[in-house]
């Protein structure tokens, strides 16, 4: 029964994640995005999957938190892509 209800809080927090993405992508800027919220989230996945790993508990509970770290860490790439955008945009306006 743990593992189920850990699984449902794991496809809870993963369907936010890719819609957060999407979100971020499109926004085309990273104000109001926290970098070290997300390096937290991701720590956070990685010691799940440490305690999967070290617990000898590895059933389909640990593909929705490598799933999961796979989307978070999508958003790390989406928010240096942000600040870049970011940056050009300052040098246009000072151009």
């Amino acid at each position: 029964m743990g593992s189920i209800l850990e699984t449902v809080m794991l496809v809870c927090f993963g369907f936010s994640w890719p819609l957060n993405v999407i979100k971020a992508y499109k926004a085309k800027t990273a104000k109001g995005t926290s970098l070290p919220f997300i390096l937290l989230i991701i720590t956070g996945y990685i010691a799940g999957i440490s305690a999967k790993l070290i617990s000898g508990q590895i059933n389909y509970v640990l593909i929705a938190y490598i799933l999961n770290l796979a989307i978070v860490s999508v958003n790390v790439i989406v928010y240096f892509r942000n600040v870049s955008l970011d940056k050009k945009r300052l040098q246009g306006l000072e151009a």
